[in-house]
């Protein structure tokens, strides 16, 4: 888990959508799609159909971010639909209990990396009892999520930095106005997974972006 990664991310209002994107960043082997409920996060997004099956399952890897109420079902739905990394919000998780219980049945569905993910407004006590029972922690680093192009917000380091000082075994991602100018500082506050979004969106050469991304 020590291994730094970046990894594009997707918002999207279709299955079409999700198709799209994993033809544009094929050359990554790996994808993130932020879920939405319109609930917990202001959106919403494409959610698995029963009969959805994203492609090339074995071999890309299929990710996804639930910004949502109920994580439980959402996280089956995507984990039955291919996706094999699965993180949620300890915002609406519900403990550790009910949490290791949800995690255990994305397992048996075949998920093998849990993340949970906090909100910036969220304090980092309340992540703690999520730790032990995670792959790796995600900090969002934009105040509004739900969507691409927010602004990344200066308190992230601070949080990554005390973070990564509590639990520096943890892999620590990063998202939301992850960009060239700032990712160094974030590796060096102590991510080691960059989730970004629109930095690759807009750019006409998406993979060469990717590479600068990686480069710096």
């Amino acid at each position: 888990m020590s291994t730094k990664r970046i990894i594009p991310t997707v918002v999207p209002d279709s299955f079409e959508d999700v198709l799209r994107a994993r033809e544009r960043y094929a050359f990554a082997g790996t994808l993130h799609i932020d879920a939405a409920d319109g609930a917990f996060a202001p959106n919403k997004t494409w959610m698995p159909a029963e009969e959805e099956q994203l492609p090339d399952a074995a071999e890309f890897a299929y990710g996804a971010h639930l910004m949502v109420e109920e994580p439980r079902h959402a996280g089956l739905s995507f984990a039955r639909a291919g996706v094999r990394r699965v993180s949620a919000h300890a915002e609406s998780l519900g403990g550790a209990e009910r949490a290791n219980e949800t995690f255990e049945i994305w397992k048996a569905a075949g998920v093998s990396e849990i993340g949970v993910a906090a909100l910036l407004q969220t304090p980092l006590s309340a992540i703690e009892q999520y730790v032990p029972l995670s792959d790796f922690v995600l900090l969002m680093s934009i105040a509004e999520i739900g969507r691409q192009g927010a602004a990344f917000d200066e308190q992230t380091y601070p949080r990554l930095r005390e973070f990564h000082a509590r639990h520096p075994e943890t892999a620590l991602a990063v998202d939301g106005g992850v960009s060239r100018e700032n990712i160094a500082a974030l590796r060096d506050a102590g991510a080691s997974i960059f989730f970004i979004g629109a930095a690759l969106a807009r750019a006409e050469d998406a993979q060469a972006e990717y590479a600068a991304l990686l480069d710096a």
